[in-house]
């Protein structure tokens, strides 16, 4: 264990040539950031965690029910345990022929296997007031780290020179400022990382959770090796875009459509501008060309800087869907998110007579036509790109 230690901290991984963790220890009025201050991160990410619980529940709610959004009820299938089975283990959406054995099985008929399915499915849907409270407590934070970084940097010449970021460096003394941003950040992301199993499920889970992960690699490595001007930056970046995000799927889960719609197209805008303009040509310009003026490339400056093209790409994935999604808001064909699972329906539950005229539609594919209408619903359905960052896509 002292060998890998050993090896994990080796000076020639993290720094430049001539440089050692001595030259980062307190001295001369200068103060570093240190592996050990993160710690921390973790019983901050729980805090967030109650926090969250507490906003959803009295603040978040409260509000919802403002814009007259409240939790629907769905009418319950019956207790079914070859069903539940079938339905946990196999398949959500049976195909004809699997639903004419689980009739034979369950001594239901098939009409009554196929109402029993999608009265399952409903169950398991995010309703919309999940959602928004899932939305405004990313807003909120959002909104306030945007703040926080601007008071933070407004007076720092790096914010105005990305030169700057590397004068004197790595003598750069750490500011209190920077110090709770970072923090604040990263318990922030830890807490979305911790909650992922329980929020609303998108298609693009795996960006998400890759996401996550080199947000906090990135920033664990910044943050040791004192990159903490280029990390403020990045985090002050993908803020802007962020708040104008969650912002835009609140009134679309409150169906002001043409706020929504202005939200969005603005969110649109500034994240183009943000995560494929700003991101790659002054940013990692900055972390890519300057740095090799000041000191031979080394391990961590590769790594850093793969790490950050990673999270392009990612920008760029996203930025794909945002684009197909202005397309068809502009030609009027737009009536879902290009990355979501399917959306709850907002129409009000249906009647069991209801369920037995709609079920008359046999499955396609394994889909049903109720499933394929969830698919394609009106545009009050409109949830804009979750986390194109999940928020933010900051490294």
């Amino acid at each position: 264990m002292d060998t890998l230690y050993a090896w994990f901290w080796w000076d020639r991984i993290w720094l430049p040539e001539g440089l050692t963790w001595a030259d980062l220890e307190d001295k001369e009025g200068r103060v570093y950031a240190r592996a050990s201050h993160l710690y921390v991160t973790v019983p901050y990410a729980f805090v967030f965690l109650l926090i969250r619980y507490l906003f959803e529940r009295w603040i978040a709610t409260s509000l919802a029910a403002s814009f007259g959004i409240k939790q629907r009820v769905h009418i319950k299938p019956e207790d079914n345990p070859v069903l539940e089975l079938y339905y946990t283990t196999q398949c959500r959406n049976p195909a004809s022929a699997d639903v004419d054995g689980l009739s034979k099985k369950s001594s239901l008929s098939v009409r009554q296997v196929e109402r029993w399915f999608r009265r399952r499915r409903r169950q398991d849907f995010p309703g919309v007031l999940k959602k928004f409270r899932e939305a405004s407590w990313r807003f909120v934070f959002y909104l306030s780290a945007f703040i926080g970084g601007l008071v933070a940097l407004y007076d720092k010449e790096w914010l105005y020179d990305t030169k700057e970021v590397w004068t004197d460096f790595p003598k750069q003394s750490m500011l209190e400022s920077q110090y709770w941003y970072y923090i604040l950040e990263m318990s922030f992301y830890g807490c979305l990382l911790f909650s992922v199993a329980f929020d609303v499920k998108r298609k693009d889970f795996k960006e998400q959770i890759i996401h996550h992960l080199a947000t906090l690699v990135l920033l664990s490595f910044s943050w040791c090796v004192n990159y903490i001007r280029i990390g403020t930056l990045v985090m002050l970046v993908h803020d802007a875009s962020d708040v104008l995000l969650e912002s835009a799927k609140l009134f679309n889960y409150a169906k002001w459509e043409k706020t929504c719609q202005t939200l969005f197209v603005l969110f649109a805008i500034v994240f183009l501008v943000t995560r494929l303009v700003i991101f790659p040509f002054w940013l990692i310009h900055c972390t890519w060309v300057y740095p090799i003026l000041h000191y031979p490339a080394f391990f961590g400056y590769y790594f850093f800087n793969v790490m950050l093209v990673l999270l392009l790409c990612l920008h760029i994935f996203w930025a794909y869907l945002i684009l197909r999604m202005v397309k068809k808001f502009m030609f009027g064909t737009l009536t879902r998110d290009e990355r979501s699972d399917n959306e709850e329906e907002e129409g009000e539950e249906s009647s069991p007579a209801e369920d037995e005229g709609e079920q008359q539609n046999k499955p396609v594919n394994g889909l049903s036509v109720d499933d394929k209408d969830n698919k394609n619903g009106s545009f009050g359905c409109l949830s804009p790109p979750e986390n194109l960052c999940w928020s933010k896509t900051v490294y």
